[in-house]
Order: C-alpha cells, then structure tokens, then sequence
C-alpha cells in the first residue's frame, strides 16, 4: 500500500523527544517495527487500524520519538508475524523510559525481593500519584520539553506495577515529616498524595513509616537512599542528589 507519511522527515513535532535526544535502543525497535510492518504490505494508516494506533502515533513510534508500551509491542509482534523479535526488545525500549543515570538502578528495583526507601525531600517514586510525579518533574531545572517529562511520568507510574508482582516483594519507606507537608503541585496534590500513602499503606507487604522533625538526631540528612535487597541475597544502595547517582554494591 501507498504510504504518504513514509518519506516524511524525521523532525520532532511538539511534545515528542528531539532527534538528537532519542536512545538508541529507540531507534534499532523502530526500525524493525518499520521493516516488519513493510514487510507485512501494510501502511501506517492500515497498522495503525489493526493496533488501535493513530498513524502519527506509528510514525513517532517508528522514528523513535516515542516509547511504545508494552502491550503495544507485544500486539505488534503479533499482527507483524514478528516471531517474538519485537517482544525480545521490549524489556529494554522500556528501560529508555527513564534518565540515563537512573537505569540501572531501574532494572534492580524491578527484581528486588525487598525494598526499604528513604525520603526527605520528596514522595518516594513508587507511592507518587501521577499529579504529584507531574509536578515533581515541572520543577526540575533547567525545565524539561513537554515530551521528556511525560516520558518521565509514564516510566514513574510504570514502575508501580512493583507492587503487583507475584510473590509479591517487602516494601519498607521511612518518610521524613517535612516531605508531608510540602505542598508540591499544591495543596490538592498533596491532599490526594497523602491519600495515596493512606492506601498503599495498607497493602500486607507495605510498610510506612514517618519520621517526625521534632527528633534532635537524623543519620539521613545528606539525601534520600534507597536499599535494593536481590534474590540471591546481594544488598545493592542506591544515592541520588541533583541527577547524580551512584549504585553501591559495597
């Protein structure tokens, strides 16, 4: 089929990731999803009807200036006839979700049998509502483009899917007072925040816990940690301050 969009150039429209910016991984999913789809005779208006997809959407796909979520990989694999080459990539396209510096540290979190996080500077990532997350990145200095910072949301509301894992893993947050009443986003997006602990708080293999500020002592002052606890009983920390991060594994 005729495709006008084929040849069209790779620019970014707004609200889509800069050519320059996209991760490599991005661009080799893209161009296999081209190839099959080609290979299949199909255009992108035709693909885009049998996945539930706008064409400009296959197109930012296939450009990689968006990232494809997983459930539309795994229904590209199988209208394509991929044969699982599609789906083979799927772990890491959703890796390019996150910042670079936060990658590893993405891929232990989501294999961890314990978790024990703690925060004083923010809503740790895993308990963030989306309003919350969307105001966390609006922050950030210099501002990020429309297109990063909704990447950046939807891999922070992805990562909650930690919780529905089966067994499901231990989850311990130490939570200092002060983050409970800073109104990031505003007072409705603390109120619905505060309401989200509330929940999750609830969960069997969830456990919260707020440290008050009137305590004359506090060993966490230098920034919020995280401690990453593997199957084969590795204890790997996580540090982060200003985008700088470091894994310990000692």
């Amino acid at each position: 089929m005729h495709d006008d969009t084929e040849e069209a150039p790779d620019c970014s429209p707004p609200g889509e990731t800069p050519a320059d910016h996209i991760p490599g991984v991005l661009r080799a999913f893209g161009r296999q999803l081209k190839r099959f789809r080609l290979r299949a005779g199909l255009d992108r208006p035709a693909f885009g009807a049998l996945v539930g997809y706008a064409p400009k959407t296959i197109a930012a796909f296939e450009q990689g200036r968006r990232v494809p979520p997983p459930a539309f990989i795994d229904l590209a694999d199988e209208v394509l006839d991929a044969g699982g080459v599609l789906g083979e990539l799927k772990e890491e396209v959703a890796q390019a979700q996150y910042p670079a510096f936060f990658r590893d540290a993405a891929r232990q979190e989501a294999e961890a049998v314990e978790l024990h996080v703690y925060a004083n500077q923010a809503v740790p990532g895993l308990l963030q509502t989306e309003s919350y997350a969307t105001a966390v990145f609006r922050m950030m200095r210099p501002p990020l483009d429309d297109a990063t910072l909704e990447q950046r949301v939807t891999g922070r509301l992805a990562r909650q899917s930690f919780f529905a894992r089966q067994p499901a893993p231990l989850a311990t947050f130490v939570i200092d007072e002060s983050v409970l009443r800073r109104p990031i986003g505003g007072r409705a997006v603390l109120h619905e925040q505060l309401e989200q602990l509330l929940v999750a708080a609830r969960r069997r293999t969830v456990d919260i816990q707020v440290r008050p500020l009137d305590r004359e002592e506090n060993a966490g002052l230098a920034g919020p940690f995280t401690l990453i606890e593997t199957e084969d009983g590795r204890r790997i920390a996580y540090v982060e301050v200003q985008n700088v991060s470091r894994v310990h594994t000692e």
